[in-house]
C-alpha cells in the first residue's frame, strides 16, 4: 500500500540549507561560543530559521513564551506539525540532540 510522505524543510531561494560545516561539538560547547567559525555559522543558522521563531505556534510548542504573530506562516506551521507522524534527523542533527 502507498502511503503520503511530506516532507518540510527550510531552504533559502538560493538552495541554502545549512551553514558550512562546523564540527557539532564544537557547536553545543561552551568553548564554540567565541570560536568565530562557530559565531558565523549561528548568525548564518539564525537567518534561515528567522521566519519561524516569532510564530505563535512555535513559540508555544518550543514553550518560549505566549503571543507571537499569527496569519498564514503560522497555520501552514501548525498544520505541518500536526499532520507528521516522523520526524527524520540527518547524522548531524541526531548527534547533536
Amino acid at each position: 500500500m502507498a502511503g503520503k510522505v511530506f516532507f518540510s524543510v527550510t531552504m533559502s531561494l538560493d538552495g541554502f540549507m545549512a551553514p558550512e560545516a562546523v564540527p557539532v561539538e564544537l557547536v553545543f560547547s561552551p568553548e564554540g561560543r567565541n570560536d568565530p567559525r562557530v559565531r558565523r555559522w549561528m548568525t548564518k543558522w539564525s537567518q534561515l530559521q528567522a521566519w519561524a521563531f516569532p510564530q505563535r505556534f512555535f513559540r508555544e510548542n518550543l514553550k518560549l513564551g505566549e503571543g507571537g504573530e499569527e496569519g498564514l506562516d503560522n497555520d501552514i506551521a501548525r498544520a505541518t506539525y500536526e499532520r507528521t507522524g516522523a520526524s527524520v534527523m540527518g547524522k548531524r542533527m541526531f548527534d547533536a540532540g
